[in-house]
């Protein structure tokens, strides 16, 4: 019985897409719907879109997972492994951005080793120069989009076609499945397909998927609100400061080697903060976040 290693592509309903390795690119791989071991319950671990996995192929397409391969990172919301690129889509407006949901995503990205990309989509409806403002001293790239006029489209299709996986999220309404169909106009067909094992595809999109595009993979990923990032995902709080990089020359000159940058005599970075070296919109979600993640108990940091 042969053993293959391969890419998760498609996750719908405990059935998993894989992509097989070494017959060219994943876009051109020999694909099977296979289900995990039943070991993978007994350990509570969960295979993510992304995974890279060894599995046995089976009759018909069908194929069963044997093993997850290290994970060089995850996100659990969207629920994506072994990311690259993650590009948080925000709308100038319909819907409006949400300051705190979108650091808390940049704070994931920098905390997972994972390159962050604001693009800021719906330019025909509203000014992005507020957000551009508040995002000016850290170290990511804007990226100014409009799906409807193809406004900055080319510069992200350049960006979304290197190599590496790339994540697409954001709140929902703001346009990630209507950017990647401009994008490519081929996936606007991809993600209509209907699937025998896993479904149907939307434009909505419902569950997560990989897409090759150009040199690389893109992962649409179902929309959500505020609440659903609230849950389970959080950082470290002694970690925290590191996922806002534009503090950090700033907090090596605060008055005590522990400050938390939450309102202590003698922080640097709240003096940058009222000097504007730093947004005062960063430096009220990274409280909101350190109080966050404060409340953690010990026995949830396992």
């Amino acid at each position: 019985m042969s053993v293959l290693t391969g890419r998760i592509v498609k996750a719908v309903s405990g059935c998993y897409e894989v992509a097989a390795e070494g017959a060219g690119s994943e876009k051109a791989a020999e694909r099977f719907v296979c289900k995990p071991r039943g070991i993978f319950r007994e350990k509570g671990q969960s295979p993510l879109v992304g995974d890279r996995v060894t599995f046995v192929p089976l009759p018909e397409g069908e194929g069963r997972i044997e093993t997850l391969l290290p994970r060089k990172n995850y996100l659990e919301r969207p629920s994506v492994a072994n990311i690259d690129r993650l590009y948080i889509i925000a709308a100038a407006a319909d819907p409006a951005p949400v300051p705190l949901l979108l650091d808390r995503l940049i704070a994931l990205a920098f905390d997972r080793g994972i390159e962050p990309l604001l693009v800021l989509n719906k330019t025909d409806l509203g000014d992005v120069a507020p957000l551009q403002q508040i995002y000016r001293t850290v170290p990511m790239r804007l990226l100014p989009v409009c799906a409807k006029t193809g406004e900055g489209v080319e510069a992200l299709r350049q960006s979304l076609f290197q190599p590496g996986v790339s994540v697409l999220t954001g709140n929902s309404g703001v346009g990630k499945s209507s950017l990647l169909n401009r994008v490519d106009e081929r996936l606007a067909l991809l993600t209509g397909e209907t699937s025998r094992k896993l479904g149907r595809g939307r434009h909505t999109t419902r569950h997560v998927e990989l897409f090759a595009v150009g040199q690389g993979l893109v992962a649409d990923t179902p929309g959500f609100s505020s609440l659903d990032m609230e849950r389970g995902q959080w950082i470290y709080k002694e970690n925290l400061v590191f996922a806002f990089p534009e503090f950090l020359p700033f907090a090596k000159a605060c008055r005590f080697a522990d400050c938390s940058h939450t309102g202590e005599a003698g922080c640097a970075v709240a003096e940058a903060a009222r000097r504007g070296d730093i947004h005062p919109s960063r430096l009220n979600s990274y409280a909101a976040l350190y109080r966050e993640a404060a409340a953690v108990k010990d026995w949830q940091r396992s």
